[in-house]
């Protein structure tokens, strides 16, 4: 797995987005780029903004892909806020824009781009898998 440490994040989400795109795991298909930009420009935010209080702490990036199933795993793991963003509501999207709630729209577009997305708390650790056929 290419891996990257970032510490401290604050107003680093465009330099940690970079790197996963620039990993060499990626896809040259820009419609796959496309989607799998999204879902890491989303996941990545939501750390940034929400995992630690002041926005100061580190995440810990990567990705993998086996050649064999043509599966690419992107992972993000953090020491914030313990917080399962499967868990969240989903928002209505056969509402209007302005009658939604704000917020939830990140994570529902996560789970529509990627082919999997996996959370664990795992030794005081975030942890959110997000796999993609490529």
């Amino acid at each position: 797995m290419t891996k990257k440490r970032f510490n401290p994040i604050t107003d680093k989400s465009s330099e940690i987005i970079d790197f996963l795109m620039a990993s060499p795991d990626m896809p040259s298909d820009e419609a796959l780029q496309f989607k799998l930009r999204l879902s890491i420009e989303e996941a990545v935010e939501n750390v940034v903004c929400y995992a630690y209080e002041g926005g100061i702490g580190w995440l810990e990036v990567g990705t993998s892909l086996d050649h064999d199933s043509l599966i690419l795993t992107i992972e993000l793991r953090d020491a914030g806020v313990p917080f399962n963003p499967l868990e969240a509501s989903e928002p209505d999207v056969t509402l209007p824009a302005n009658e939604r709630k704000v917020g939830g729209l990140g994570i529902f577009l996560c789970k529509k781009m990627m082919d999997s997305i996996n959370y664990q708390y795992v030794d005081g650790n975030n942890v959110l898998t997000m796999t993609k056929r490529v």
